[in-house]
C-alpha cells in the first residue's frame, strides 16, 4: 500500500467509489484549490484507491491552526488490513508538517469500527458530543 496526496482533479475523481455521493469535477477542482485542504489516498499494489482521509485546517485567533479530520473512507474490500489506521496516521503527519497543534474528528459514539481505528491512531475520546447542522441547499449529498 502507497499513500499520496491527491493534487490533481483526475485523483479525486478515481477515488469517487469512496465517497459518499459521486463526486463533481468542479467541487474536486475547488477542494484542491482551497487552502489548508487535504486529501490522502491510500493506494492498493494494484494502483486501487482502497480508502481516502480528508482533512481541513481550521484556523482561531486564540487557538492557532489544527487540523479537522474530514472524512476516512476504505474500500469494503480492503477493510481491516490497517488502512484506515495508516490514513490517520499520514494525516496526523502532515497536520504536524503544517504546524497544527492537533487533530480533532468527530466520532458518532455508537460507531465502533471509526473508535477503534482511531484509537490505534493515538486518538483520546473527549467525551460524547452533540452535532447540530443547517441545511442550506448549497448542491451537496442532499441537495436535489
Amino acid at each position: 500500500m502507497e499513500i499520496r496526496r491527491a493534487t490533481t482533479v483526475a485523483e479525486l475523481m478515481a477515488a469517487g467509489h469512496l465517497y459518499d455521493a459521486p463526486p463533481r469535477e468542479e467541487w474536486a477542482a475547488d477542494f484542491l484549490a482551497a487552502p489548508g485542504h487535504v486529501l490522502l489516498v491510500a493506494y492498493a499494489a494494484d494502483g486501487f484507491p482502497a480508502g481516502f482521509v480528508s482533512g481541513v485546517e481550521m484556523r482561531h485567533p486564540d487557538k492557532g491552526v489544527e487540523m479537522c479530520l474530514y472524512e476516512l473512507s476504505v474500500d469494503e474490500a480492503h477493510r481491516r488490513r490497517g488502512i484506515g489506521r495508516a490514513l490517520t496516521e499520514a494525516l496526523a503527519a502532515e497536520a504536524r508538517a503544517r504546524g497544527c497543534y492537533g487533530m480533532w474528528v468527530g466520532v458518532d459514539p455508537d460507531n465502533e469500527a471509526a473508535l477503534r481505528t482511531y484509537g490505534t491512531a493515538g486518538a483520546v475520546a473527549e467525551g460524547a458530543f452533540a452535532m447540530l447542522t443547517w441545511e442550506f441547499g448549497g448542491g451537496g449529498v442532499n441537495a436535489h
